[in-house]
């Protein structure tokens, strides 16, 4: 199979509101900084993809909108996916791999600001039998913490440790929203405090990716897609087990993190006890295990919805980038109760 990198990643300095700048204003600056890492110029990018989503824009085909901070010449072949930056750097992969394109830039953004988010994330449910109760994002995720406790699996302490190791590491972090000391604070829906849960922010990420030769002269330690992969649970919650993710666990397998050990696991996991699920389902809850969860604080320091998913990739290959890790997990989710996963595996050279 034919060998395609991450060769280089930026990403904006993540805030509460960005009612200053427009999504290209906050665009434009990310993406310019992946292409002078890289060297390249637009005319070089061969293919382009993006993730975001209309509803946070409240404007139907709002990316073509963004469009301008990539630049009206030259024309471009590009693709854009309603969804996490994550699946627009799968669809760029994919057309690496079959030849059609040498280099691939791919961004992502989102504006949580202006609206919303818990109201906005509603129209990913079911809109015949759930929409209609009106479970926010924050309650379906609740109902997820308490399933976990219930079945012994976690408690609201072990979950405060979590968010306390992760605001830790975004200190080192200078783009995370959250950094340092954050207290558990009062429940928000309860078992979940407002230390559990990711702050609403907006902001933007990119990366570039390049195939075999090219990656090697575009960068002096390409981070290697190994495997990538995703899978999705049924849309009805009241079918699933909530305390595990079989579609993570699925594919982690085809994309071959089990095949040798990891020094490094991005989790996208916006939600404390999302977290519990994914280290279960993704065979890193062992007592002993060596591997780094979120070094760079992860959603729960930075979670711009739409681009959180391509960021956890964007920051594992930065490690691998800076030689601070060898083998890497990157994880994306999306929908309710982590619907949706993905999951790629990044090695260096």
């Amino acid at each position: 199979m034919r060998e395609v990198a991450i060769v280089a990643f930026g990403q904006s300095d993540h805030v509460r509101d960005s009612a200053e700048t427009s999504e290209v204003e906050m665009l434009m600056p990310v993406l310019h900084e992946v292409l002078d890492r890289t060297g390249l110029a637009a005319r070089d990018i061969g293919f382009t993809c993006s993730g975001s989503s209309d509803y946070l824009a409240g404007r139907a085909f709002s990316f073509t909108m963004a469009l301008d901070g990539v630049g009206a010449w030259p024309p471009i072949s590009e693709s854009h996916v309603e969804t996490d930056g994550a699946w627009a750097l799968y669809e760029a992969w994919v057309k690496l791999l079959t030849g059609e394109a040498e280099t691939a830039l791919v961004y992502a953004y989102g504006k949580s600001s202006p609206g919303d988010v818990r109201e906005v994330l509603t129209r990913q449910l079911d809109p015949y039998y759930v929409a209609p109760l009106w479970p926010d994002s924050v309650a379906l995720a609740a109902l997820q913490a308490q399933a976990l406790i219930d079945a012994g699996l976690t408690d609201e302490r072990a979950l405060a440790g979590i968010a306390a190791r992760s605001r830790a590491a975004a200190e080192s972090n200078p783009h995370a929203q959250l950094r340092g000391a954050v207290p558990p604070g009062e429940h928000l829906v309860a078992p979940l405090r407002t230390g559990d849960c990711p702050p609403i922010g907006d902001g933007a990420a990119a990366v570039v990716l390049a195939a075999g030769d090219t990656a090697r002269r575009l960068t002096e330690r390409p981070a290697w897609i190994r495997g990538l992969d995703h899978r999705i649970e049924a849309h009805a919650l009241g079918v699933r087990d909530l305390t595990d993710s079989p579609s993570t666990r699925l594919a982690a397998e085809r994309a071959g993190a089990f095949q040798s050990p990891l020094d490094t696991a991005e989790l996208h996991a916006p939600f404390t006890s999302q977290e519990v699920v994914l280290r279960r389902a993704l065979k890193l809850d062992a007592p002993d295990s060596t591997v780094r969860i979120n070094p760079s604080g992860g959603p729960l320091a930075a979670n711009p919805i739409m681009a959180a998913g391509l960021i956890r990739l964007g920051e594992a290959a930065a490690r691998i980038h800076r030689g601070e890790s060898d083998r890497a997990l990157a994880h994306a989710t999306s929908g309710p109760c982590l619907q949706q996963n993905l999951v790629a595996v990044l090695e260096g050279e």
